[in-house]
Parts: C-alpha cells; sequence; structure tokens
C-alpha cells in the first residue's frame, strides 16, 4: 500500500509540475501511449472512460521498449513487466517505474487432450505435444514462460531445458505467426493446428474460447506459477499522460482491467 501511495503522490507532484510549466507536448495533442499487446482491450475501454484523447501503439513489451531506445517518441509506456521499463530507466530514457497491474499465465488447450492440474506438466514434456510459447527477450509473456519452465526443474528433473528445447516461440516477435484476420493469436495458433498447448496470460481469453470450438483455459498449478506484474514509466513529459496513469490507477481504471481478467494492484 506505502508503494501505491508513493507513486500516486510522485504522479501528482508530476502532474502539478507540468500544469504550473510550458510542456513539450500540448494538452490538445494526442497522448502517445506504447502498449503491450495484452491490454488492447482494457487499454482502448480506459482511454474512452478517461476522456483523455491518447493513441496507443500496441506490440510485444521487449520490441516497443528497444524501438524507444532506438529513439522513436512516446509519452507513457505500458509494459507486461517491469523489467522492460526498468531498462529504459536506466537507459535515462523514461521516469520512475509504476507497477498497475497483474496477471496469471494459464495454459490453453484442447478439451481432448484431457490437461489437468496433475497432468500439465506430463502433458507438456510428452514429446507428441506441440507447446506454444511467446518469445523471451521480445515479450514479457515468453521471459514468465521460462521462468515457468525454470519451476519446473523443482517438480521434474531436467524438465526446465527439456521444455526450452521444444517450446515454439510463436507469439511476440517478428518472426512469429501472422494472427488470422479478426482472431486473437492464440486462436489463430490453434485454427492452423500448430500447438497441442499455447502457454499465454490468462486475461483476454474469453474472445479466444468463443473463436476456437473446445478449447479450455486454465491457471498454471501452484507449483508452476510465476508473479506476472505490470508496469509503467513515462517517456515525456506530457501533462496528459500524467492524467492518464492517475486514471489508471483510479477506483475506475483498476475496475476495468479486472473487467478485462486484469488483477489489480491493490
Amino acid at each position: 500500500m506505502n508503494r501505491y501511495l508513493t507513486a500516486m503522490a510522485a504522479i501528482s507532484a508530476c502532474f502539478s509540475a507540468q500544469l504550473s510549466a510550458p510542456c513539450p507536448a500540448r494538452a490538445s495533442d494526442a497522448v502517445k501511449v506504447y502498449s503491450a499487446g495484452s491490454l488492447v482491450g482494457p487499454l482502448k475501454e480506459a482511454i474512452a472512460a478517461s476522456g483523455i484523447n491518447a493513441e496507443p501503439v500496441f506490440g510485444p513489451a521487449g520490441l516497443l521498449r528497444q524501438r524507444l531506445e532506438a529513439g522513436e517518441k512516446a509519452d507513457l509506456f505500458l509494459s507486461a513487466d517491469l523489467t522492460q521499463p526498468r531498462k529504459l530507466v536506466e537507459a535515462s530514457k523514461s521516469t520512475f517505474v509504476i507497477p498497475f497491474a497483474r496477471n496469471k499465465l494459464c495454459a490453453l488447450s484442447r478439451n481432448g487432450l484431457g490437461v489437468t492440474d496433475d497432468n500439465l506438466l506430463d502433458k507438456m514434456l510428452d514429446p507428441k505435444t506441440r507447446v506454444a510459447t511467446s518469445t523471451p527477450g521480445a515479450d514479457p509473456g515468453g521471459d514468465y514462460t521460462w521462468a515457468m519452465f525454470a519451476k519446473a526443474d523443482a517438480v521434474r528433473a531436467s524438465a526446465k531445458e527439456a521444455l526450452e528445447a521444444k517450446a515454439l516461440k510463436l507469439i511476440g516477435s517478428p518472426n512469429a505467426m501472422v494472427p488470422i484476420a479478426g482472431k486473437t493469436v492464440a486462436a489463430s495458433i490453434f485454427l492452423a493446428d500448430k500447438a497441442d498447448i499455447v502457454i499465454y496470460y490468462c486475461s483476454g481469453q474469453a474472445e479466444t474460447l468463443r473463436d476456437v470450438d473446445g478449447l479450455v483455459s486454465r491457471a498454471l498449478p501452484p507449483a508452476l506459477q510465476v508473479p506476472v506484474v505490470y508496469g509503467m514509466t513515462f517517456t515525456g513529459a506530457s501533462a496528459e499522460a500524467y492524467r492518464f496513469a492517475l486514471f489508471l490507477l483510479s477506483d475506475q481504471g483498476q475496475a476495468i482491467l479486472k473487467k478485462h481478467e486484469l488483477i489489480p494492484i491493490l
């Protein structure tokens, strides 16, 4: 709670300072938000509810961070992890990092595969089972999945090595699978029969389950769960960006994130 209140106070102070000094970005200009792709639904709703003129750019957070480091301009960066915004701070490309939401990893599979909490690891390790993941380095979803593979070693010897070797990195990199028009990337993987299990965020899976018959989604069992924390950082000096960040941390903003199956930070 103290960390949350400190973040709120810091944003408020920056916001107040921007209102009393000339800002590089005028209030009439759209706030450019670089955002993790897993936030498409909640971010669009939050922008509409806030009344702030914002222009979102979505993509794998690791790749977006690289674009910002290379000189692209944005006002606010929303990442699916804390690592990417921290790297921008270390590179003097942004300010402080603020956690604003949490998530979990889930395993999507066809019902006929018979995945349960007790046999998920066995199913993933089965040589016949194709396991699709995000791409570590480019997409935090991949980094979380690799962390989960490391935890699997405590359950089954050599599981980490085996899972890393067989993982199909079909999400979150320039070489990843191109989604079918109008479908989520996870749905596209199943519709194209590219995998039997997809490890991805638990949030936003309702659309995938609607698009593909016979799919089930289950959160990873406790022994394999890893903490998933989303973080934001300011990469510009727009007063409206500070205002939008405050909205995301407000009761209304957190309720929107929860509606889209993210976990409020409080």
